[in-house]
């Protein structure tokens, strides 16, 4: 099945809520472009410039059902109706070749490089975590996915044992092992990501340390847990995620906007204190620490 765009003309005011919805239900990426030919010019102190007719572009998964992602979009525009739209057909090398140009070696705090594998590390003694563009989310390029890296290139992670929840590519999971974790179990409810992330732990030397699984099969405590997934879920996980996280053990979830931030504190508050340690883009990462005792 080849990969799918959903491609719709919207005005400014929709945009923000139509991409939170679009990831939401499962987009990969959500790219937003002029759709009247309008010029832009210097906008005042403080504006952010966008044009009065938005063309907005969302890249659909190869296995994401197109009237699922439509339905939840109209859900989420009523009582106003779905802009008129269509879905187009995305040929696999088109998007890959555009990825592989546009993806270069990305620096996260002092020690840890994100390097495509065409390209030489630019600093060889770092931390270099190998990877490419592929099937599941997790490069890096993202907000959320920078904010979990960078706090990891900044924790001593030296023998903890780590958790995943939610791995996409791996990315995380693979990088705290290079970091220093002694294992990562790496969790997540699609099967192309646990192929991902097997695929990118042995292509970095760590496919000892890096054990995959749906998230069901846990059944060991971490000493960090890291869940870059969505709101919704975040919430939903606290019990889930009291089980799973030891005593004394770091809490690191990311993928929420600025507006999730007291509902996430208060649904966790019972147990765990967390606090926004990092934010880029509209998107908050927040960390805390499980009290031993």
């Amino acid at each position: 099945m080849p990969w799918q765009q959903l491609v719709m003309d919207i005005g400014p005011e929709d945009s923000e809520r139509l991409e939170d919805c679009l990831l939401g239900a499962g987009a990969v990426a959500v790219s937003l472009e002029d759709a009247g030919d309008q010029p832009l010019f210097e906008p005042p102190p403080g504006a952010t410039p966008l044009w009065d007719r938005l063309r907005l572009t969302a890249l659909l998964a190869r296995d994401a059902d197109p009237v699922r992602v439509l339905l939840e979009l109209a859900a989420c525009c009523h009582p106003s109706p779905l802009p008129p739209h269509r879905i187009v057909p995305l040929a696999d090398e088109v998007w890959e070749r555009a990825w592989l140009k546009d993806f270069k070696p990305m620096h996260f705090g002092r020690r840890l490089w994100v390097v495509p594998t065409a390209h030489t590390p630019p600093d060889p003694t770092a931390v270099n975590l190998r990877l490419d563009p592929g099937l599941a989310f997790g490069t890096g390029t993202h907000p959320t996915t920078a904010l979990c890296l960078e706090w990891l290139a900044g924790a001593e992670l030296t023998g903890l044992r780590v958790i995943d929840y939610g791995c996409g590519s791996g990315i995380l999971a693979v990088a705290a092992v290079l970091l220093g974790a002694s294992r990562t179990q790496a969790v997540d409810i699609d099967p192309q990501a646990l192929t991902a992330t097997q695929e990118n732990a042995r292509r970095n030397g760590v496919a000892d340390r890096v054990r995959t699984g749906f998230p069901e099969e846990l059944t060991v405590s971490a000493d960090l847990l890291l869940a870059n997934i969505l709101a919704g879920p975040l919430e939903t996980l606290a019990p889930r995620f009291r089980e799973l996280l030891a005593p004394g053990g770091q809490l690191v979830m990311a993928g929420l906007l600025a507006r999730h931030v007291a509902p996430l504190q208060a649904a966790y508050a019972d147990w765990i204190g967390l606090q926004p340690v990092a934010e880029r883009d509209g998107w908050v990462c927040l960390a805390g620490q499980r009290p031993r005792a």
